[in-house]
């Protein structure tokens, strides 16, 4: 028996050992979450209670709820992985996810919390044709929130499964399936408030784990950052060049374009994260939302410079091949960590790695509920109310039609989350953040600072770099033609990159300011200057 299988199997065999111990962890994380959903979903009374939380929320309140929606099993999974296995190149993600709030800061936060009142189609119907962008920015909507959707599914088929010791396929896409029924639930029940008061607890609970965590990778070097970076280049068996830039991406020219499309889609993603944006609407005003990005900076910057200690400390302790055993894309080198840092044959290291994972998956829980309330809300409130019933559907019907949308959503996600089971849940993000980048940040800075944007132009802007972003995704090694693909066995593959950024970002750009050059329409100069006055000012905002 190699090593590499010894320490996997002795993983699980502290998981089945202590399985009551672990099982009991979930269920109280479970139960916890639901006892607030319901008790929130009381207060819901009506769509602005749903879809905004009354906009109660404080700064402090709603920073955190922000931290919670974006520290996703990403973030704690994919990025500790990629750290682990490609040192200096894996930290990229750490970087990238938190320089991309500058721009969430600087250029949407507040004229999109003024602009607004529950979705992005309100900023964009503002001064153009209500039905047909409508259609479009909920449309984009779905597509992004389902594409970050897959990233949490497959994060909670690997960690269940290390944990329960399930090894077949069928048992993780049942796991897959739980997480899409109780995803359905919270947001079907609690709304926005619910959502939200989950998203705190599990902010809360991730900061904790992982300085808990933090705190005991540096014991074990005294302190020292050195030693510990060194034992991680000399553990990984790559030496100094584990700690520069080269090992996944610069290899050659093609990595080199592998990285910066990597890097735009990150730092300008954000900014067109449909769960992120609808977040902005949940705080009683545009200082209150400027404030509460502020406080997501600090606690995200805090969370994404302890991700060295869980990289290179998996690096350091734990050798490459029991990481790649245990998860081919490193998803499950910071549970292992746990497990190490307690001792792989003790209990503490049990309770450790049971209480890692149990905050890993309540990372997975609180953002799934985010993103499924964010393409139900589009759906309802964008597409059902404004285009199908044109207007005309009362707060009821939208709130019915938005729980319904949230089943469907679920269900879509819980098929594609299957597929996406072996992938690394910090590139399935990336890809989400390239397909919002590209379809939706080119229309909302358009909408707000161009005054002669068209329809014609949100349209195309919307639609163009949807459908490139997407179609580059299907045909690119992601889906097919290598061996940790969602279709290995097949490949028909001709896009050589990772992520599609580079050519659909700036073609998103282009496509709507094409559309609005070619377009016979008159913009409506009035109405841009009613939404520049609010969008700078708060004037007559919700």
């Amino acid at each position: 028996m190699s090593p590499s299988m010894t320490t996997v199997q002795l993983a699980a065999n502290e998981a089945s050992e202590h399985r009551p111990l672990i099982i009991t962890l979930f269920a109280l994380f479970v139960l916890a979450t639901l006892g607030i959903t319901v008790w929130a979903g009381r207060q819901t009374k009506d769509a602005a209670d749903f879809y905004a939380g009354g906009r109660q929320f404080s700064a402090f309140q709603n920073g955190l709820a922000v931290s919670g929606d974006y520290m996703s099993a990403a973030s704690f999974l994919g990025i500790a992985g990629a750290i682990a296995l490609f040192g200096y190149d894996g930290f990229l993600y750490s970087i990238g996810f938190l320089v991309a709030w500058l721009v969430a800061l600087l250029l949407v936060a507040e004229p999109l919390r003024n602009s607004g009142r529950y979705t992005m189609g309100d900023v964009l119907a503002y001064r153009m044709r209500q039905r047909p962008v409508r259609t479009a920015a909920g449309t984009s909507t779905i597509v992004v929130s389902i594409f970050y959707l897959l990233a949490q599914m497959a994060g909670a088929g690997i960690l269940v499964s290390l944990l329960l010791g399930i090894t077949s396929d069928a048992g993780k896409i049942l796991i897959v399936a739980l997480v899409g029924i109780l995803m359905i639930v919270y947001v079907s029940i609690g709304g926005m408030k619910g959502t939200t008061w989950v998203q705190m607890v599990k902010a809360v609970l991730l900061i904790g784990g992982t300085i808990l965590i933090t705190f005991l990778v540096l014991l074990k070097f005294n302190f020292n950052i050195s030693d510990l970076l060194g034992s991680a280049a000399e553990n990984s068996g790559k030496g100094e060049a584990f700690l520069e830039p080269g090992l996944k991406y610069g290899v050659d020219s093609m990595t080199k374009l592998d990285f910066l499309s990597l890097g735009i889609a990150l730092v300008l993603g954000t900014a067109g994260l449909p769960h992120i944006l609808i977040r902005f609407y949940t705080v009683p005003n545009a200082k209150a939302a400027r404030k509460s990005v502020n406080w997501a900076i600090g606690i995200i910057g805090g969370f994404y410079l302890m991700t060295i200690a869980l990289g290179f400390g998996a690096a350091a302790l734990i050798s490459q091949e029991e990481i790649i055993a245990s998860n081919a894309s490193g998803n499950t080198a910071a549970p292992l960590l746990a497990l190490h840092l307690g001792g792989v044959d003790s209990a503490w290291g049990a309770i450790l790695l049971a209480t890692i994972s149990a905050v890993a998956f309540a990372t997975i829980l609180a953002v799934v509920a985010g993103l499924t309330l964010a393409s139900s809300s589009s759906f309802a409130h964008d597409i059902y109310a404004n285009v199908i019933r044109k207007g005309k559907a009362t707060e009821k019907e939208e709130m019915k039609a938005a729980r319904w949308a949230t089943v469907l959503i679920g269900i879509v996600s819980i098929a594609l989350g299957s597929l996406a089971r072996d992938l690394n849940v910090a590139g399935l993000v990336a890809l989400a953040f390239a397909v919002a980048a590209s379809a939706n940040l080119p229309t909302i800075l358009y909408s707000l600072f161009w005054k002669r944007f068209t329809t014609q132009g949100a349209l195309w802007s919307i639609y163009g770099g949807l459908i490139v972003a997407v179609g580059l995704v299907l045909f690119s090694p992601v889906v097919s033609g290598s061996a940790n693909s969602m279709f290995p066995d097949v490949d028909f593959s001709w896009f050589p990159l990772q992520n599609p950024g580079l050519i659909s970002i700036p073609f998103g750009f282009l496509m709507g300011w094409l559309g609005t050059v070619l377009s016979k329409e008159e913009p409506d100069v009035k109405k841009y200057a009613e939404l520049e006055v609010r969008s700078l000012t708060g004037t007559g905002a919700h």
